[in-house]
């Protein structure tokens, strides 16, 4: 029988998700898997969190429904994510933040990227060079157009200039006006390279000059640093100096929801008077798109950050889980050192991910060599690592840097 689709070309692996396949499928005993986000304990385990297991819990005992939500979410989360993002800006500002439950990260970017197709049709979005891969992914298919903005300086071998400011700075100044800037709101993704405060002043300033609009992705509050308010300084400063703005937030990693696709999108608008009506073209949007969210991860985060005990121990947690990727941090740079390779952008990148600076070659070696799996552009997630295979990857760095025909690495 003839097929509809024999026109239909084969489409291209995720970069990121096809090495979780190629991985499953190595029968290497000594493999390590280092491409995905995703954290792990020293055992190579997922974790699921006690405070969400209690939460969970607690959901069971309280018998709650499985009825519909609303297009916009679960309202309680709506107003307790606002507040984890914003701080004391959702206390005093409440009228002038538009939420909404969404997807995870990436369905809050798409909403965004939805509203401003609609909304803003003569806006470019901006995406940082590099950056997660998925975000050209989300504006291009709603025919928003991307270019890029300077962001990481590839050859440097000081951690200190390491992120491009000067580039970034007369990108911003050079773009048209009323522009789109997607900006990690911490532990940049892939780089782990994040502008100070004092820098994130000096964009903000750039931003307002050239009457842009910032739109922050926040995939790791409290992931990054172990602490909430300082991974939320950009957001929180923005906000103060009166930005209209747009924030995708995800619970994946601070919460390890990964698979419960838990986030919100929020709005932040100069008048009160718009609320509703952008609200009303939100749920549109949404209701186009996936109709209402799922409620099980909405009422988990909802539960743990509005009980005072609870939220407690989800933070302790929070900070055991960046300290040990801070140890794998701290055990990969001394052992490469041992080694004679000086890598201290290993110790001063921030996150979960280090930009090693390897090369495509040597990635690709120490994959099909090593089986060691990471991104072709040389992304290492550190909670795939721990005491017993650091050692392991610092032998397959040496390796490759001393005999893969290609220069030292990119740092």
């Amino acid at each position: 029988m003839a097929t509809r689709f024999a026109h239909v070309p084969q489409g291209p692996v995720d970069p990121i998700l096809g090495l979780n396949v190629a991985f499953k499928a190595d029968p290497s005993p000594n493999k390590i898997n280092l491409g995905v986000g995703a954290y792990r304990t020293e055992d190579g385990k997922t974790l699921v969190l006690s405070a969400v297991k209690k939460a969970e819990q607690k959901i069971l005992s309280e018998n709650y429904n499985k009825e519909y939500l609303p297009i916009e979410g679960f309202a309680p989360f709506n107003v307790e994510a606002a507040k984890l993002l914003f701080g004391d800006f959702a206390k005093t500002n409440s009228k002038r933040i538009v939420s909404v439950q969404a997807l995870s990260g990436t369905g809050s970017l798409k909403i965004g990227a939805e509203f401003i197709h609609k909304f803003l049709p003569d806006a470019t979005v901006y995406i940082p060079d590099p950056t997660w891969p998925n975000h050209r992914n989300v504006f291009t298919t709603s025919y928003v157009p991307v270019k890029t903005y300077r962001y990481y300086k590839a050859g440097s071998t000081n951690p200190a200039e390491q992120l491009d400011f000067q580039g970034l700075c007369e990108d911003i100044k050079n773009a048209p006006p009323r522009s789109v800037f997607i900006l990690h709101a911490c532990a940049h993704n892939p780089t782990g390279v994040d502008p100070s405060e004092d820098q994130w002043k000096t964009i903000a300033k750039l931003i307002k000059a050239g009457n842009h609009f910032p739109f922050f992705d926040c995939a790791y509050q409290g992931f990054a640093s172990g602490d909430l308010d300082r991974d939320a300084f950009a957001i929180r400063y923005f906000a103060e100096q009166g930005f209209e703005m747009f924030a995708a937030q995800s619970f994946a990693k601070n919460f390890g929801l990964y698979g419960e696709r838990i986030g919100a999108f929020h709005a932040v608008v100069a008048d009160p008077n718009v609320v509703e009506p952008t609200l009303s073209q939100l749920k549109l949007i949404i209701r186009a798109f996936y109709s209402s969210p799922p409620m099980h991860g909405a009422l988990i985060v909802q539960i743990i950050l509005s009980d005072p005990e609870l939220c407690d121990e989800w933070k302790r947690e929070l900070k055991e889980m960046s300290g040990r990727i801070y140890s794998m941090r701290q055990q990969l740079y001394e052992k490469l050192k041992s080694k004679g390779i000086d890598w201290p952008h290993v110790l001063t990148q921030i996150g979960m991910f280090s930009f090693t600076g390897l090369t495509v070659k040597q990635c690709s070696v120490l994959t099909s060599k090593h089986h060691i799996y990471l991104t072709s552009n040389g992304r290492i997630s550190l909670p795939g690592l721990s005491s017993k295979t650091v050692p392991i990857l610092a032998d397959a760095i040496e390796d490759v840097l001393n005999n893969v025909k290609e220069n030292a690495a990119k740092l």
